[in-house]
């Protein structure tokens, strides 16, 4: 595929990399935070119609009017659906269900108490993986990093494991594996879980501005913001969230649930970076309206699966 349909990256070795972090200091936990850093003003000025029609034309800003207010349209009408079914005083619940059910429901609202064995057994395995760190040494890991390439790139040559190639990719610089700190091995695994995150890197879906959110960056973000999210580093097996339950709950029947979630939540942040017409310095904003879209998705009561999120709905067929 010819570069130039790849979206254009700033190059991050050019960053510097004591500036503040995108994702906040504040809510970290086991895990080291990854590194985005923050980028000079004159890299991150918002895109609007009018520089789209500089550089494209008048029919091309017409398409990319049209791409924005749909994407626009698919987060909101996500956020409408979730808000008419969620929450002790949605329509739904008033109307079918008795005020002594919505009662005790509020007050049972952690779903669950215990985990079956296979949860617990499919908890541990998912803990395992978030442990292991990316290792630039071991060849499984090399691997996985190549394979990644080739998906995003399948008529192009693999380069070298240290080239100025990977930041076309939205890697920092030129080694991916300084970057893979925060979100260690499984954040890899993530990237190259599905084709739809690797087709995310190209410009399938509109136009878009010269300054995209750096992709492979983002996809460690997003890995590392779901663990967070849905405190995967807790010893504890119990439910410490509405989130966590709920997700404990899809375990029982899906054992790839978090990679699936790591698919809903990238292309929601994709959709939501489009609908914003975001820049380099909104990244966190978008990232953290991602997480409470996924938070208030995961604890409708009809919800069993990823599969039967709004957004998955929406996104993913």
């Amino acid at each position: 595929m010819a570069s130039k349909s790849i979206r254009r990256r700033l190059h991050y070795g050019e960053v510097d990399r004591d500036r503040d972090e995108f994702v906040d200091k504040s809510e970290s936990d086991g895990l080291r935070e990854p590194l985005l850093g923050k980028y000079a003003h004159e890299h991150s000025e918002a895109y609007g119609p009018g520089d789209q029609q500089d550089e494209f034309g008048e029919i091309e800003g017409e398409q990319l009017h049209w791409t924005h207010s749909f994407s626009r349209w698919i987060v909101q009408f996500a956020q409408w659906l979730a808000h008419l079914v969620i929450g002790p005083g949605s329509l739904l619940r008033r109307l079918f269900l008795p005020p002594s059910i919505i009662q005790n429901k509020q007050d049972n609202e952690t779903i669950q108490e215990s985990l079956s064995s296979l949860q617990e057994e499919r908890l541990r395995n998912l803990r395992q993986r978030l442990e292991v760190s990316f290792d630039s040494t071991c060849v499984d890991h090399q691997d996985s990093l190549k394979q990644l390439w080739m998906l995003a790139y399948p008529d192009r040559e693999l380069p070298p494991l240290k080239s100025e190639l990977w930041k076309e990719m939205g890697w920092q610089g030129t080694d991916p594996s300084t970057d893979f700190r925060g979100g260690g091995l499984i954040s890899l695994e993530n990237l190259i879980f599905s084709p739809r995150i690797t087709q995310l890197l190209h410009k399938q879906d509109g136009k878009r501005a010269d300054w995209e959110y750096p992709f492979a960056v983002a996809g460690v973000n997003i890995s590392f913001m779901l663990g967070q999210m849905l405190d995967l580093q807790s010893s504890n097996g119990k439910p410490t969230s509405k989130a966590r339950a709920r997700f404990l709950e899809m375990l029982r029947s899906d054992e790839a649930a978090f990679d699936n979630l790591y698919c809903v939540a990238f292309q929601l942040f994709d959709v939501q970076w489009l609908a914003k017409r975001a820049s380099y310095m909104e990244f966190n904003e978008v990232l953290k309206s991602t997480r409470a879209q996924l938070e208030q998705e995961l604890v409708l009561d009809s919800i069993s699966s990823v599969q039967g999120l709004p957004s998955y709905k929406m996104l993913c067929r």
